[in-house]
C-alpha cells in the first residue's frame, strides 16, 4: 500500500471508532485555559502518543495567506495583525480580550513546511460570536473545515524544526495504530486534509508551554 494510502486508512480507521469508549482521559486542560476562553472540543479517543478530537463549530478570525519560507516568521506577521485586531483595530473599534490557542493552518507546497502558506487564527471570545468586528486585515471564519483532528503536544516554543519533527511522530503513532487494526479494508484511499499547529501561550511565556501539532480529517 502506497504511503498516501496507507495514512488515509488509518484516518479512516480511527474516524470509524467514534462509537467506542475512550482510552483513557486525554492531555489536560493547559494552564491558560484557566483564565482564557480556549476552543471547545469533544475528546474521541486517547492514548498516550495522541488524541482524536471533534472541534464544535465557532467563529475564528483569520489573516490573508501569508507565503513565507519560515513558520516562525510568519506567525509573526499573523500574530500582530490579529493583535491590532482585538486592541480595537477593527470598525467597531472594540477590544476584546485574548483567548486559546492561536491555531496555524498550514499548507506545504511541496510536502515539506519550507516556503508553505500559513493562515493565523484567534478564536473570537463568546460575546463576539455571533457579530464578530470586521477589519481590512483580518476577517471571521467558521472553524473547523473538517469533522476530526489527530493532536499530538509538546512543549517549548514551536519552530519549523520541530513542527515537522512533532508531525512526523503523530504520523508513525498513526500508522502503528493503523497496523494494530489490519482486519479492516484496506482499499481507503483518502489522506490527511490540512495541517495546523496551535499554541497555548504568549511568546513571553517561558514555562508551562503547551503547544500541539494537529491532522485533520474527515
Amino acid at each position: 500500500m502506497g504511503q498516501m494510502k496507507k495514512f488515509g486508512f488509518v484516518l479512516l480507521v480511527l474516524s470509524a471508532s467514534v462509537v467506542e469508549q475512550i482510552e483513557g482521559k486525554g492531555y489536560e486542560k493547559p494552564l491558560n485555559c484557566g483564565h482564557l476562553e480556549c476552543a471547545a472540543y469533544t475528546l474521541i479517543h486517547s492514548q498516550p502518543e495522541f488524541e482524536i478530537r471533534s472541534y464544535s463549530k465557532a467563529t475564528w478570525v483569520a489573516t490573508t495567506p501569508i507565503s513565507s519560507p519560515s513558520y516562525t516568521y510568519a506567525v509573526s506577521i499573523g500574530f500582530k495583525i490579529l493583535f491590532a485586531y482585538i486592541r480595537g483595530n477593527n470598525d467597531a473599534a472594540v477590544k476584546m480580550n485574548m483567548t486559546a490557542p492561536v491555531l496555524v493552518n498550514i499548507h506545504p507546497r511541496t510536502g515539506h513546511l519550507q516556503n508553505s502558506t500559513y493562515v493565523v487564527h484567534f478564536y473570537m471570545p463568546q460575546k463576539f460570536q455571533r457579530n464578530p468586528p470586521l477589519s481590512a486585515e483580518a476577517q471571521p471564519v467558521e472553524l473547523p473545515q473538517h469533522k476530526y483532528a489527530a493532536v499530538r503536544r509538546f512543549g517549548g516554543f514551536m519552530d519549523d524544526s520541530n513542527i515537522s519533527v512533532q508531525l512526523s511522530a503523530l504520523k508513525k503513532s498513526l500508522e502503528d495504530t493503523g497496523r494494530d487494526k489490519s482486519s479492516a479494508s484496506n482499499q481507503y484511499s483518502g489522506r490527511a486534509l490540512l495541517y495546523s499547529a496551535a499554541g497555548y501561550n504568549s511568546p513571553f511565556e517561558h514555562e508551562n508551554r503547551v503547544n500541539e501539532v494537529m491532522l485533520w480529517f474527515d
